[in-house]
């Protein structure tokens, strides 16, 4: 029988260290994070090799003190808490007191610290946690970090990286969070001798935004803001024109952490559920700020990444109908503006036409809003307009962008408290119905815009949202059919609808058993007669087989949309002048008239100078 024994100090360090460093990125997380408790207000981070042979963190905030800087390497040494009791009032982003100890472990560190009231400064070198100097040395206020070779004692933990240039991505994946939850603290990162972006320090987000995303993110943001008992909440959210197809761009911070929450997840997306196709997921920068932090446990996982609230419902219910009201509050109707690779073309051949194009363009396409006020001056990370490896045309029309917006964001800022819905009742008076094109689309004239409305999609939403309304108030209208309509069902299909069969009397369909697997449509909801009812009651079926409802709503809306859609008047299909007046009204009568339950645009617009650029006018 094998002895049981008490590992030694070495091993026990390498074995711990796993669970906080697993890559180049958790160094940077970490010593990052304690940058920022320290109080810095500018932050350096340069990497080499995708971090695997050198890291260099410098950070102007309040340095270790000589005496404490061999403890701060042991493990659990942390000046965050003091106690247990501690855990359940966190409020800065470490307090483990793993993340030096952990690194040395399996890295060649070398510190360099001073704090505001010593004369000079400490250096200290450590190969795998065995100290190699300690020394005095002169140093400015602050902290700097090298590490180098990392995983170079554990060489199975270095052999599972990644390419440099992978681990090099999730490093400036994390940098751009980082910067993304301080905007008043100026970030430099640096990769390979390259400036990859930087922030100015200056409090605006949607600089910050403007830094690391561009222009494009930037004319497509929403200013949300909300506040409840629980919580404070504030950031950007993006318009359905920019949705991605993962959840990688829901980005969002608790107490300036950022995290990952299934449920901070499902409550945006139920947010913006109006809005969004299948498949597909919103863009947000939200900055969640719970007031009490006693009901939020953030010591879950060594990475901190993950978290849990004591009041789930309520968070979930704030977060979604705080954005669904933001978002039915706004004009979401996507314009067609002009392309960028003409911009290019034109910046190119005529610099100066392309300056004048940019600063004559209408606020409505969205200019960034960047500070009014001076930036700080930082000893450190100062800005550098362009990365030296870019194209000299790409630099100059970089520059008369930001020259433009910097000159029209007043006019933008003021803009954002004034926003006018276009589609509502009182505005239909105005709306100029030109005509069809395609037998498909609808033209409306009103004031220096062209309207242009889908049929299908629009009524496929007003049909969806009568639909909706009647389900909820258990109104719906049915319709008799003469003869009823028999079907024939398979095994699986007869035990599924049994299983459903309120289900399918709630949605309005009236089945009864007609002998053996047969059964009887005798009546259908009201809106949906005339467009198949066999098909439809089929393909309902059909999709509860593939994943079912089990009391969830958000299924029954699938079912709803997939309904309202297969009834919807179809392109290609001519409507009278009469028909498209009466669709139009009764579309603008709901909260969300821009999208189908699908996500796809109702409506387009085109202005008059974007009309008038495409003429050369």
């Amino acid at each position: 029988m094998s002895q049981i024994h008490v590992l030694d100090p070495e091993t026990i360090d390498k074995i711990a260290a796993g669970e906080v460093v697993e890559r180049p990125a958790s160094v940077v997380k970490e010593l990052v994070e304690n940058a920022i408790d320290a109080g810095a207000d500018c932050v350096t981070v340069e990497i080499k090799d995708g971090g695997i042979s050198f890291i260099r963190i410098t950070d102007n905030g309040s340095g270790i003190e000589r005496e404490q800087l061999r403890t701060a390497f042991l493990r659990h040494a942390t000046s965050k808490i003091d106690n247990a009791e501690d855990l359940t009032c966190i409020t800065s982003l470490g307090f483990r007191g793993e993340a030096l100890s952990s690194i040395a472990a399996v890295s060649m560190v070398e510190v360099i610290t001073k704090t505001a009231d010593a004369l000079t400064g400490t250096r200290m070198v450590l190969e795998g946690a065995k100290e190699i100097a300690f020394e005095e040395v002169g140093a400015p206020c602050g902290t700097t970090f090298l590490i180098r070779s990392l995983f170079f004692n554990t060489p199975v933990r270095r052999k599972f990286l990644k390419s440099p240039t992978t681990e090099a991505g999730y490093i400036i994946d994390l940098m751009e969070h980082m910067a993304l939850s301080r905007p008043d603290i100026s970030f430099k990162f640096i990769a390979g001798s390259q400036t990859r972006f930087y922030t100015s320090g200056n409090g605006e987000l949607k600089e910050v935004i403007y830094r690391i995303y561009g222009r494009e993110m930037i004319r497509n943001l929403v200013p949300f803001s909300l506040e409840t008992q629980e919580l404070i909440l504030d950031g950007y959210l993006g318009t359905p024109a920019i949705v991605r197809s993962n959840r990688n761009y829901e980005i969002y911070f608790l107490n300036g952490r950022y995290i990952r929450s299934s449920l901070l997840s499902k409550a945006i997306e139920e947010g913006y559920r109006e809005y969004l196709m299948q498949h597909k997921f919103p863009l947000c920068v939200l900055h969640i700020r719970l007031k009490n932090i006693s009901k939020v446990d953030v010591n879950v996982h060594p990475s901190k990444m993950e978290v849990r609230f004591l009041d789930e419902p309520g968070i979930f219910e704030a977060v979604s109908a705080g954005i669904r009201e933001r978002l039915r509050s706004r004009e979401m109707i996507p314009d067609v503006g002009i392309e960028e690779k003409q911009l290019l073309i034109h910046t190119i051949s005529d610099p100066a036409k392309a300056r004048k194009e940019l600063l004559q363009k209408p606020q409505k396409d969205g200019i960034p809003n960047l500070t009014l006020t001076e930036k700080k001056e930082k000893p450190q990370a100062a800005p550098e307009p362009f990365e030296p490896n870019r194209s000299r045309q790409y630099r100059v029309m970089e520059e008369m962008r930001y020259e433009a917006d910097r000159q029209q964001m007043q006019d933008y800022r003021q803009g954002e408290l004034f926003e006018d819905k276009v589609l509502t009742p009182e505005k239909r008076v105005y709306f100029k119905l030109i005509g069809q094109v395609f037998d498909t689309y609808w033209l409306i004239e009103y004031e220096d815009k062209l309207f242009i409305i889908d049929q299908h999609a629009a009524h496929e939403k007003v049909k969806y949202e009568r639909f909706m309304k009647q389900y909820h108030e258990k109104k719906l209208a049915t319709q008799n059919l003469m003869p009823p309509v028999i079907v024939s069902l398979s095994g699986q299909e007869e035990t599924v609808y049994r299983e459903y069969a309120e289900v399918f009397a709630q949605l309005g369909f009236e089945v009864e058993p007609f002998g053996g697997s047969e059964y009887a449509i005798r009546s259908v909801p009201v809106d949906l007669y005339g467009c198949g009812e066999k098909e439809l009651f089929l393909s309902v079926l059909d999709e509860l087989i593939e994943g079912g409802i089990r009391g969830d709503l958000t299924v029954v809306r699938e079912k709803i949309a997939s309904m309202s859609c297969k009834a919807a008047v179809k392109g290609n299909n001519r409507l009278s002048t009469q028909e498209a007046q009466k669709l139009i009204d009764e579309l603008l009568t709901l909260d969300n008239p821009y999208n189908c339950p699908h996500g796809r645009p109702t409506i387009i617009s085109m202005s008059k100078y974007e009309m008038e650029k495409k003429f050369k006018r």
